[in-house]
């Protein structure tokens, strides 16, 4: 408040090149949408350019007056789609022992496996819209990474990325940012366990781990072969992985346990599909 005129003049200047951004968006149906989909309409207001590629059948992914919209044809149709997420819903919230969740998971797995791949896939091959995208000059790509289809393309543009996630099947955000993990202080999934344990609670931590060396495989090595085959090099999803610039996580501290961080990683706590006023 004290600055000189000509220095207010000068700050004031220099706002203008301040420009816009163009941001490509791709994101994944159901409830990880709905969570960018806040994101999205903020950026918009902010002056942002947004343009957002998804299916054609979805669920939540649809036209709005904040983003251009781009859409592809996919193989399959709305009930498909449909059951396929309500199936995935009710395997991951149903009971049972840990042998029973790890077996329900690795069969739904492979059956969703195939339409996502499916999807990406179709994407990559439309050769009219991957011209578009080629040609449309983004300065960025803004993606959910628990399907690495957005890591793709960005790797394709040679576009920094900026991934949205609560966290990625099997920790494989630990390994693409070569973030520490240890079991013996990270409580892993199903085991009930806090960030404190005895010993024989480690080891059974440890051994709850042991299930991600294969579930992922199923999951993630078809899209390897098929980030190779479009990018005519031989890559894996953690190569894909590690080109991220920033990881917005959609979680904190005081509803989770703590755990080792990364500098890139920054916790984005709240950021959780919409918001609903609630009655007395």
């Amino acid at each position: 408040l004290s600055a000189s005129p000509r220095v207010v003049v000068l700050l004031l200047s220099l706002l203008g090149l301040a420009a816009a951004g163009k941001l490509l968006v791709v994101p994944v149906d159901g409830s990880h949408w709905l969570s960018m989909r806040e994101v999205v309409d903020m950026l918009q207001q902010k002056g942002h350019e947004v343009v957002v590629v998804a299916p054609e059948v979805s669920m939540h992914i649809k036209p709005s007056k904040n983003f251009v919209m781009k859409t592809y044809p996919v193989p399959f149709t709305q009930k498909e789609m449909d059951g396929v997420l309500q199936g995935l819903i009710k395997d991951v919230f149903e009971e049972g022992s840990f042998l029973e969740r790890v077996i329900r998971l690795y069969q739904r797995a492979k059956k969703n496996s195939v339409v996502f791949l499916a999807t990406c896939a179709h994407l990559l091959h439309n050769k009219e819209l991957i011209r578009y995208l080629e040609e449309s000059k983004f300065d960025a790509v803004f993606t959910d990474p628990i399907l690495p289809c957005g890591q793709i393309l960005a790797e394709h543009l040679s576009l920094p990325s900026v991934y949205f996630l609560q966290q990625m099947p099997c920790g494989l955000e630990y390994p693409a940012t070569q973030c520490p993990n240890p079991p013996s202080y990270v409580p892993r999934l199903f085991t009930g366990l806090t960030d404190r344990m005895t010993f024989l609670q480690r080891v059974k931590n440890l051994l709850f781990d042991i299930p991600n060396l294969f579930l992922c495989d199923v999951v993630f090595k078809p899209y390897g072969e098929l980030a190779s085959e479009f990018l005519k090099r031989e890559v894996t999803v953690l190569d894909l992985l590690r080109q991220g610039s920033i990881w917005l996580v959609k979680l904190d501290f005081v509803l989770h346990f703590p755990k080792p961080l990364m500098p890139n990683m920054v916790f984005v706590s709240g950021v959780n599909c919409a918001y609903k006023k609630l009655n007395q």
